[in-house]
């Protein structure tokens, strides 16, 4: 069997995106482990579905590396908005229906999308965080991996831990990712961005992404760290803040209601066959 697929990222988040139109494929969790292998398949952090939907332009489902599916992903969704524009499938505003909601997306240049991420959330039963109290957990002292780590939960469709440190580049995220992800305060796992202050509107981050590892960006992740920090009082309402990520740099601004608008790019790798 031959499938076609085109590779994208989104600041360096790279996923396998196929059509869907017509129906999932078989066994859609497997297919993603299999593609998202580095040095023996395609390679990536996931396979998006790009699917039909009855309520928007279109629908994405998207599956992690371990072939976990995930509610929403904010580079995945640029990335979706690209695929569609450029198959005249969609103009230069569209929505998409996710897990997490349906998403309205503006084209603000060439490969750049303006996407309404929604409202950041801090209740402890939507990310959901159990064991911590009923209140938002917000800059709250938590043991993982046997050290003390001030933490800041956040949903943005999909369950985000914040946490601010002095320097990004010297921590050991093989070592202490798993153990973010796989606390039991974390019933559904959760992704965990390490977040280094360079002014009031730039903030430096490093992610662990449940299902997939540390990558070189997460779109939620940055909607999740720059809300964090508005609600610590680091940054401000209504002001672009600039996040740096391994693989490229987002633009968020949360609004006075928790909205949350994100701003970046999707990019078109290439366009292949696999033989499955």
């Amino acid at each position: 069997m031959l499938l076609e697929f085109t590779k994208m990222h989104g600041c360096g988040n790279d996923y396998i995106y196929i059509d869907c139109f017509e129906g999932m494929p078989e066994h859609v969790e497997d297919l993603a482990r299999t593609l998202s292998r580095r040095h023996f398949s395609i390679g990536s952090d996931g396979l998006i579905c790009v699917c039909k939907s009855d309520v928007a332009d279109a629908a994405m489902r998207m599956f992690n590396a371990d072939g976990s599916e995930g509610s929403m992903c904010g580079n995945g969704v640029r990335c979706v908005a690209q695929w569609l524009y450029e198959r005249k499938l969609a103009g230069e505003q569209m929505t998409i229906e996710t897990r997490a909601g349906i998403k309205t997306l503006q084209r603000v240049g060439e490969g750049i999308w303006q996407v309404e991420m929604g409202k950041a959330s801090f209740l402890p039963q939507e990310i959901p965080v159990l064991g911590l109290g009923d209140q938002p957990v917000l800059d709250m002292t938590v043991a993982v991996a046997d050290m003390p780590w001030n933490i800041t939960c956040v949903s943005m469709g999909n369950p985000h831990c914040v946490t601010f440190v002095k320097d990004t580049a010297t921590l050991d995220l093989e070592k202490i990712g798993p153990s973010f992800e796989k606390h039991p305060a974390f019933p559904k796992q959760v992704n965990t961005e390490f977040i280094q202050i360079a002014d009031e509107n730039h903030l430096i981050m490093r992610v662990w992404e449940r299902g997939s590892g540390e990558t070189l960006a997460c779109g939620t992740g940055a909607c999740a760290s720059a809300a964090a920090a508005v609600a610590l009082g680091i940054c401000k309402h209504d002001t672009d803040i600039k996040v740096d990520l391994l693989g490229g740099t987002l633009v968020i601004c949360v609004e006075k209601d928790w909205n949350v608008r994100m701003t970046g790019p999707a990019q078109t790798v290439f366009n292949g066959v696999v033989h499955l």
